[in-house]
């Protein structure tokens, strides 16, 4: 749909000031507060039109169409006024933008926002706090480091303030964390702080290893990488049939880590895998871990919801003997990007983050500068976001978003399992959903080519998006269910825009292995008229 911010052909602005040579209408300020509003509510109503009558997640545009509009529009040019630049936008970035909150889209771990949160994003970003340091934040900093504890206390580590110490917390800790850009910030600095640890004992970098499975989120890797580790510092560790991490295989490869003179600077526990959505046994694991001393890291980005979750919060039951503990508060919280966080066990874990400049926060500054413990420096308020969420629905409001999810995932499962044209590949515990095109008579290796192109022709279509991986090396199709709103009826509409996919890739393959042309005479809805010599 075109944008409804209605067109204004020339800027306007104000007459410089005595010396001035810029335009005082273009920053936000008390004199220009009557625009900002009408600007901030032009282009809510844009998108709350948009909201109404979208009725796909994409509009099907190629990337070369894309291409184009993007280069035609000169960044160099004459300006244009604000209402106009963000009509421009509207109708190049809105109307092409992927739109979460449509129940087609299934493919990543996106989800449709909390409105107390999109509210709260208004105030932030027109506020633009930077919680790095207090003389830059003062309320604020005290408001997201009351949320790390709120956070801390969930997980079961031991606080202070008006939350009082979790269950299990042990005594005489207190846990720290930082709100952070997102999961792969998140487990960088778990890591980080794991091999500073080690350093510290004297480890060499070249001996450090770090025990993870196969189906660890790829930072887990990446940040080994950045950390300077030797290319084979991630020994993966073997799973059971479910993908979920196996306690005795964890065990052996503590001891052949150990045989080999190398040291285990930490064991990362997944609670919800990416592809699967399944949680490691984190209270075996943790047993081991506390038997050799070794760093757990849990890194539970998508799993943290059941933090809120009033029937599934024992999925994650030993999470509190975790060292370090990541959250992505905009996965199943449903906060805006970004909104993650790192929960540390021990707030003196932290410590080797911290840096001291005269200029920002100087040593011997007694106030709470949350640069020392954050790897960024300008920080926006995010907590903000997540503050407000849990005043307007509570946190077993929030739970019961998080297990509408899982609940619709069961039953999406249920229908699949019943289905002949599908198999269900593996089990979740939280809300994905893994399943390929199947039926009788469709060889593996058929089916297996037909994932990706499947793919590709619903999201060319924009009618619905879906995502693909491998599992045990077969391709299949998946389902990242995390809008609440969406229902079964909803979810069975994209299965069979699957079928239809499927169908049709293989009735035009069937039609390209024809010899001769089908004829007018044997097409069922072209009859052949007499004298006809074709």
């Amino acid at each position: 749909m075109p944008s409804r911010l209605p067109a204004v052909p020339q800027p306007v602005t104000s007459p410089p000031s005595s010396g001035a040579r810029h335009d005082t209408t273009a920053l936000l300020r008390g004199a220009t507060a009557s625009t900002y509003a009408d600007t901030v509510r032009a282009v809510a109503d844009d998108v709350a039109a948009r909201l109404v009558s979208v009725t796909q997640p994409f509009s099907g545009a190629s990337r070369p169409e894309l291409q184009g509009l993007v280069d035609a529009v000169d960044l160099d040019g004459p300006p244009s006024g604000t209402r106009e630049a963000l009509r421009e936008a509207a109708d190049l970035y809105a109307q092409h933008a992927i739109w979460f909150h449509e129940p087609t889209y299934t493919a990543h771990l996106n989800c449709p926002v909390a409105l107390p949160a999109v509210g709260a994003e208004t105030m932030l970003a027109a506020i633009n706090t930077s919680v790095d340091t207090y003389d830059q934040s003062t309320v604020a900093t005290l408001m997201e480091r009351r949320l790390v504890e709120w956070t801390a206390g969930r997980i079961g580590f031991a606080v202070t303030g008006a939350a009082g110490p979790g269950p299990g917390a042990e005594a005489g800790s207190r846990a720290d964390g930082i709100f952070t850009s997102g999961g792969t910030q998140s487990n960088f600095q778990a890591l980080f702080l794991a091999r500073e640890k080690a350093r510290r004992a004297g480890v060499s970098l070249g001996s450090m290893r770090i025990l993870a499975t196969a189906a660890s989120h790829f930072s887990i890797a990446k940040s080994a990488l950045l950390l300077g580790l030797p290319d084979d510092a991630v020994v993966a560790v073997g799973v059971d049939a479910d993908g979920r991490m196996c306690p005795d295989a964890l065990g052996n490869a503590l001891v052949d880590t150990e045989r080999t003179g190398d040291i285990v600077i930490a064991v990362v526990a997944t609670a919800g895998t990416t592809d699967r959505g399944c949680i490691d046994p984190l209270g075996p694991i943790a047993d081991l871990c506390d038997a050799v001393g070794t760093w757990l890291h849990v890194d539970a980005a998508y799993g943290c919801g059941l933090l809120v979750s009033t029937t599934r919060r024992h999925l994650l039951d030993g999470i509190e003997r975790a060292r370090s503990v990541t959250v992505d508060f905009h996965k199943s919280f449903f906060q805006p990007v970004s909104s993650s966080a790192l929960i540390v066990r021990e707030l003196r874990d932290l410590a080797p983050v911290a840096w001291h400049a005269d200029y920002l926060n100087p040593q011997e500054n007694a106030e709470p500068n949350q640069v020392d413990k954050s790897l960024q420096t300008t920080r926006r308020f995010d907590a903000l976001k997540l503050w407000v969420t849990l005043r307007a629905l509570g946190p077993d409001g929030v739970g019961a978003l998080v297990d509408a999810v899982c609940d619709l995932a069961a039953a999406v499962r249920h229908d699949l399992a019943t289905d002949p044209d599908f198999r269900v590949v593996g089990t979740t515990d939280l809300s994905t959903v893994l399943f390929g095109y199947q039926p009788d008579g469709l060889d593996a290796e058929r089916a297996d080519a037909l994932v990706p192109q499947v793919r590709r022709v619903l999201f060319d279509s924009g009618r619905a998006l879906v995502a693909k991986t491998v599992i045990d090396g077969r391709p299949c199709l998946k389902l990242t269910l995390l809008n609440p709103d969406a229902t079964l009826a909803d979810i069975r509409g994209v299965l069979e825009l699957v079928r239809s996919a499927a169908h049709g890739l293989l009735a035009g393959e069937a039609l390209a292995d024809t010899d001769e042309p089908p004829c007018r005479d044997v097409h069922p809805r072209l009859a052949r008229t007499e004298g006809d010599a074709r």
